[in-house]
């Protein structure tokens, strides 16, 4: 006997109205935000290697993530996992709440962030400023779990960053940050770059270089860098994505006590593990240069990208390395920009600013 049909469930007028809404509200705010800067640094020590900075400060939330959130929001509404009204919960050291809030606030949307502890004042305070609500949790590692329990009990949407990062954002396209360095660079005098080094949280920024450079056919090296209790550089070079790590990253924004699902290691040419006071010293070394201060994990591309351009030097090489400025030390001035907190929680950043002071 043949089973009666059931139709697919369908949204009402009503509810393709909201969708309809919300897909403007983005594209809308893609337009807006148009492309960030590329900046060129002018270091006196680097002959024939030009450095570059791709300002993502800039964007209307402040930082990379702003980027990532937006897609996200497209990707769970088009796949009809948010409707009006949804409750939206991220697992996020802050920057991604900070920008998820930002669109949440957007679109009419209630949002809770589970962030740990530890999360700069600063960016507590933009996620509220947005109309975010904030869950604390001790450790990194628990922010997963309490984000599902969250989203369950509230009857909302775990965003999960973490998993949809390299599937919601669309790397192929013209508005990605990959197009958006390689058409920046067509006009300098070594247009194909090198490297690109960009440091991992989710992966997601890291997936779409790596598949826009081989989409493209570009001879360019993906170099991930990555910070101190991080896992992501010992999976790498063990080929273990089961790793643990017992601590969460001191550079908020990147490095991760578990290999993240959005993290490709199959489209990384190549990693540098990046010591914490190796980033702090950067990012000091950053401010002589340019009189511009930056978050940490800014440090940490900055770093691999000077020990990227010393080993072209060192084979007599020419041409150039671009990297991310994530977002700005404005958010830091309690961390990674006051020295009593760098010495206690970072320790010594002395020796690595001896090996990158000679470049002024």
């Amino acid at each position: 006997m043949t089973e009666p049909y059931c139709p697919p469930h369908r949204e009402d007028g009503a509810g393709k109205d909201w969708v309809r809404t919300a897909v403007r509200h983005l594209t809308g705010d893609q337009l807006r935000a148009a492309d960030t800067p590329l900046l060129k640094l002018e270091v006196p020590g680097l002959d024939g290697i030009d450095l570059y900075l791709k300002d993502e400060s800039v964007q209307p939330t402040g930082s990379l993530k702003h980027r990532l959130a937006r897609s996200l929001f497209m990707h769970a509404i088009c796949s009809g996992r948010i409707r009006e009204g949804t409750t939206v919960v991220e697992a996020s050291s802050g920057s991604t709440a900070v920008s998820e809030a930002y669109f949440a606030r957007l679109l009419g949307l209630p949002f809770v962030a589970v962030v740990p502890v530890g999360t700069a004042p600063r960016k507590i305070e933009q996620i509220r400023l947005h109309g975010g609500a904030c869950h604390f949790v001790d450790d990194t590692t628990q922010i997963y779990a309490e984000a599902r329990r969250l989203a369950r009990e509230r009857g909302g949407h775990y965003m999960d960053q973490f998993t949809y990062a390299e599937q919601a954002t669309d790397w192929r396209g013209p508005d990605s940050i990959a197009a958006g360095i390689f058409r920046q660079m067509a006009d300098e005098p070594h247009p194909e770059p090198a490297a690109i080094v960009m440091s991992a949280g989710t992966g997601g920024t890291a997936s779409t270089i790596g598949r826009y450079i081989r989409y493209k056919g570009h001879d360019t090296r993906l170099v991930v860098a990555d910070p101190d209790h991080s896992v992501f550089y010992d999976s790498f070079r063990r080929g273990d994505r089961s790793l643990r790590g017992e601590h969460g990253s001191r550079i908020e924004g990147i490095g991760r006590p578990r290999v993240e699902p959005s993290f490709l290691a199959e489209v990384v040419d190549g990693m540098i593990k990046v010591p914490d006071a190796a980033s702090i010293a950067a990012l000091r070394w950053l401010e002589r240069l340019t009189g511009r201060r930056a978050g940490g994990s800014t440090g940490t591309n900055l770093w691999g990208a000077l020990q990227i351009a010393g080993q072209m030097q060192a084979r007599g090489e020419r041409g150039s390395i671009v990297t991310v400025l994530c977002d700005g030390g404005e958010r830091y001035p309690d961390t990674y920009w006051n020295d009593e907190w760098v010495a206690r929680h970072i320790g010594d950043m002395a020796p690595y600013l001896r090996r990158i002071e000679p470049l002024l």
